[in-house]
């Protein structure tokens, strides 16, 4: 799952599954579900790819070269055809930067200097392709959640010119803070919530600087690992500006920093940030100037997508995506020497998955009306590069895909009695998965944590800016042994202490029983929606319902 900025977590048919029930627990033999999936197969493929042999999967590396290579030969021994013209592959062009040494970074004002300490206190990076950028006296500006959201009467920027300036943001939704429904979506965040948002608003406004305040509690990464996302090579999608219409300088503050930050320039920090998401809030300057400086080498290069099709019998120019992510961070050198990021779970867990939904296509019969492609992304730990990618030159064009069913983080563990919805009430595709989930006896449920964003976190959110139907569903937490309550504290425990760190490791002691339910899930969602003429739309109160309707009828 991403590191792109937000909290944790997945994508899809869009189905995402990302991250559910993530418990490591000794695998107890019991008859398993009646299924489709090979279980040793899957096991195996999640060996290969999580293995030191592949050191990470990180794009531009050869762990690429491998992980490319097996995924091809796997959708050749399968019997898919390519899928991108005479090629399994979509090349992906993006460049990589990479910080010669520590940024850094210097807060003077109200009679005080504060150096930020990299790492500890600050994360600093540029999207601008130069060998070096800095901020020099650059004015530090409050500008609450900076957000501009016509629908909602809300602008954080209204008034204020903030060319030269730096913004400090929180990230998240003011609803969530001020704990009132009417006010977005109350504890739902909404896409203005995404970290990404934020810079994007901040670029068009002509900011020269942001920082963005790490809070977990409203959909940010706890801070190491945003330590471990930031800190390393970055990579960005090659542009024709050279990302000159970028700030200078985008970063994080840690939770702690930000609330010193705010004492320094006078201000009690909660409670500005509550009177900030409260209608009629106004930027606020904080009276104080920061320099910043990094310096970084650049490399360019192409990635690649890995793009396989099995073509539908009647209506092939129709499409049903299947997707998982295949890339991670890669190799890293610490104190204690050499490791990897093996991303087991994360994403290897649903490239696996992936492969084993085509050997359950491949297979079916009568085969499926509709075309099914099976898409495994690049760079969506660097901010869903691939899968914008692909959304913006698809090989079935947008209009004639049905959903895009994403694989991120699978729940690894027993088998759950729910089946959890991410962005529960966006999409129609909610009833097939209802369908389907009542065929296994497990019910549909929300998302017990709907502030943290995860809807946005995952290759779904590409497809569903764009239009695409995105379903997020996974296993839930409900565990059929042992209740809910332990299954949710798996969960926490895999956030806790594997999630985008070197632990997330592969255990041939995994249970992986529920993680085959979810796999027939998707596979038998995907038969219904392919031997069906309907296209499923998103509800009328979604915010992706528009961009459907502009897309279906321009035949883009």
């Amino acid at each position: 799952m991403s590191k792109a900025m937000g909290s944790v977590r997945r994508g899809w048919i869009v189905i995402c599954t990302c991250a559910g029930l993530l418990s490591c627990t000794a695998h107890v033999r019991q008859p398993p579900p009646t299924t489709d999936i090979d279980e040793d197969r899957y096991r195996e493929d999640i060996r290969v790819l999580a293995s030191a042999e592949f050191a990470g999967r990180r794009p531009g590396t050869p762990g690429e070269d491998k992980t490319i290579a097996f995924l091809v030969a796997q959708f050749r021994k399968i019997g898919l055809k390519p899928g991108n013209g005479d090629s399994y592959l979509q090349q992906v062009p993006v460049v990589e930067s990479t910080l010669t040494d520590s940024p850094t970074c210097l807060v003077t004002g109200r009679g005080a200097t504060r150096a930020l300490v990299y790492k500890q206190d600050v994360v600093l990076w540029t999207k601008r392709t130069q060998p070096a950028a800095e901020l020099a006296q650059s004015e530090l500006l409050f500008v609450g959640f900076g957000i501009v959201a016509p629908e909602y009467d809300w602008n954080d920027y209204a008034g204020v010119d903030v060319r030269g300036k730096t913004v400090v943001v929180l990230v998240g939704d003011p609803g969530r803070l001020a704990n009132d429904a009417r006010i977005f979506k109350g504890r739902t965040m909404t896409s203005y919530g995404r970290p990404d948002y934020k810079i994007e608003a901040a670029a068009r406004a002509g900011a020269s600087g942001i920082l963005l305040v790490d809070d977990p509690e409203a959909g940010a990464f706890p801070w190491d690992v945003l330590v471990n996302s930031r800190t390393g090579p970055q990579l960005a999608a090659a542009t024709a500006d050279d990302g000159a219409n970028q700030p200078a300088i985008e970063g994080w503050l840690s939770y702690a920093a930000a609330r010193a930050l705010f004492t320094q320039a006078g201000f009690d920090f909660g409670g500005l940030a509550t009177a900030a998401a409260r209608t009629g809030f106004h930027a606020r300057p904080l009276g104080l100037k920061l320099d910043a400086h990094l310096s970084q080498e650049l490399r360019r290069f192409n990635t690649a997508n890995v793009v396989a099709m099995l073509p539908g019998s009647r209506r092939r120019h129709d499409a049903i995506i299947y997707s998982a992510h295949w890339d991670h961070f890669g190799a890293v050198t610490g104190a204690g020497g050499d490791t990897f990021y093996p991303g087991a779970v994360d994403d290897a867990a649903g490239v696996a998955g992936l492969l084993a939904i085509a050997q359950s296509f491949k297979h079916t019969l009568p085969p499926p009306e509709r075309t099914i492609l099976f898409l495994s992304f690049t760079g969506e730990e660097s901010g869903l590069l691939g899968s914008q990618f692909y959304v913006d030159h698809p090989v079935v064009p947008l209009a004639d895909t049905v959903a895009d069913i994403n694989l991120d983080t699978l729940h690894i563990g027993g088998p759950t009695r729910d089946v959890t919805v991410i962005g529960f009430g966006q999409s129609e595709l909610e009833g097939y998965v209802r369908e389907v989930a009542s065929l296994q006896g497990r019910e549909l449920k929300a998302d017990p944590r709907p502030e943290a964003g995860e809807y946005y976190r995952a290759d779904n959110y590409s497809f569903a800016r764009a239009g695409v139907p995105a379903l997020v569903a996974m296993g839930g937490v409900d565990d059929s042994a042992r209740g809910p309550l332990w299954g949710q504290a798996q969960l926490d425990d895999y956030y806790a202490h594997r999630y985008h760190r070197t632990t997330d490791q592969y255990s041939a002691d995994w249970d992986v029983r529920g993680t085959i339910l979810d796999l027939n899930l998707y596979y038998r969602l995907g038969v219904r929606l392919a031997q069906t003429r309907r296209f499923p739309n998103w509800y009328v109160a979604s915010e992706f319902r528009a961009a459907r309707e502009r897309s279906r009828d321009s035949g883009d």
